[in-house]
């Protein structure tokens, strides 16, 4: 089987390294080229690399020269090869840069025939950028028709705003009114160097810079409705308080939901239980087989027992546990768990770039 040829930018920050991490050995992509900034150009990755996650460099990585933030190299590198009788499929970039720099490196990638599958925030609620859960709204892939450039830019969410989409979705059809949610957001999304230790350690911050806003806007995104070429925001009021708080892993949500209705415990357990999404997107190699636990423990889901739900390998850390529910008329509270470096970013960012791949978008067949 042909293996894409893929880029990760950003290759030497936290959620960079998970996107090395989940890539070694891909049945579908093979990165070929890591990039990070200008000062540590022609570094081995193994020398430059501060590796604060799990485990060891994966051993493909650790010899691989670091190349710069350079659309026109980055493009040459992954150049499609010509046999003299067919193309290989589109190349890929997997994106960690920070929101001020994808902006316009993501775009000049695109415009030189690259699909970038991103975790940055500068495209997501562009009106034909896809911002996707695939388990969620994989129909929103179909606004790739109204990007011109000939490669292409898909987003992930948030990582506080996956988990709550996938929390929400089962929910849907008793008629989602209101959403008020308060996270309890690991240290790792911040990145290694993100927050002082002197400022977390016994301490919570009730404040993270634009992440209220942008679980609001993404939540109603997300679970809009494909309609016409466009997305149609999903009516819901939505509410968000953010706080970082002395956890390695994991972000907790405190969610409440008013419906427009009632609703009975046992109904909205019945659908947290048997959700699974479409069928085309459990078959995915990054997919969990269940992407909403459901827990009656009183005491979970907590981030140091239930960060790593999901499955073996790469899909370890997918799945999201739901849990602590309460029911009184047309209200529920609950809380969601989401690992936030794997799911919520670059888990989650490679699962959508399975679900193009699986529907022929990437010019080859799995």
């Amino acid at each position: 089987m042909t293996r894409l040829k893929c880029a990760i930018l950003g290759a030497t920050g936290m959620v960079g390294q998970r996107f090395v991490q989940l890539l070694e050995g891909h049945p579908y992509f093979e990165p070929i080229l890591l990039a990070a900034s200008e000062k540590r150009e022609g570094q081995l990755y193994s020398d430059s690399v501060n590796w604060v996650i799990e485990g060891d460099v994966p051993g493909y990585a650790r010899d691989m020269t670091l190349a710069s933030l350079d659309a026109n190299g980055i493009s040459r590198a992954l150049s499609p090869d010509v046999d003299g009788k067919s193309k290989r499929g589109a190349a890929l970039a997997f994106s960690a840069l920070p929101a001020n720099i994808a902006d316009q490196l993501e775009t000049e990638l695109a415009g030189k025939g690259v699909w970038v599958f991103s975790n940055a925030s500068a495209h997501r609620m562009d009106a034909n950028v896809p911002l996707l859960v695939p388990e969620v709204n994989a129909d929103h892939l179909a606004l790739l028709e109204g990007q011109t450039a000939p490669g292409k830019i898909v987003t992930n969410a948030n990582c506080s705003a996956t988990g709550l989409v996938l929390g929400l979705a089962p929910l849907k059809p008793f008629g989602i009114k209101r959403v008020i949610v308060t996270t309890y957001q690991a240290l790792s999304g911040a990145g290694h160097t993100g927050v002082p230790s002197t400022d977390i350690m016994g301490n919570v911050i009730p404040y993270i810079a634009g992440e209220e806003e942008k679980m609001e806007e993404e939540t109603r995104r997300i679970l809009g409705t494909y309609e016409g070429g466009i997305v149609k925001g999903h009516p819901a009021e939505v509410m968000a308080n953010c706080a970082r708080v002395p956890v390695t892993d994991g972000h907790l949500e405190a969610v409440t939901v008013e419906f427009e209705g009632q609703v009975s415990r046992e109904s909205i357990v019945d659908v947290f239980q048997t959700y699974n999404g479409p069928a085309e997107v459990a078959e995915l190699p990054s997919a969990p087989a269940t992407p909403v636990i459901f827990t009656k423990e009183e005491d979970r889901p907590q981030p140091k027992k239930d960060c790593w739900h999901g499955g073996k390998g790469r899909k370890a850390g997918m799945a999201v546990v739901v849990g602590r529910l309460e029911v009184k008329g047309n209200w529920a509270r609950f809380f969601i768990l989401s690992h936030n470096t794997v799911r919520g970013a670059a888990g989650g960012s490679l699962l959508n770039a399975e679900l193009a791949h699986s529907k022929g978008l990437l010019g080859v067949n799995h």
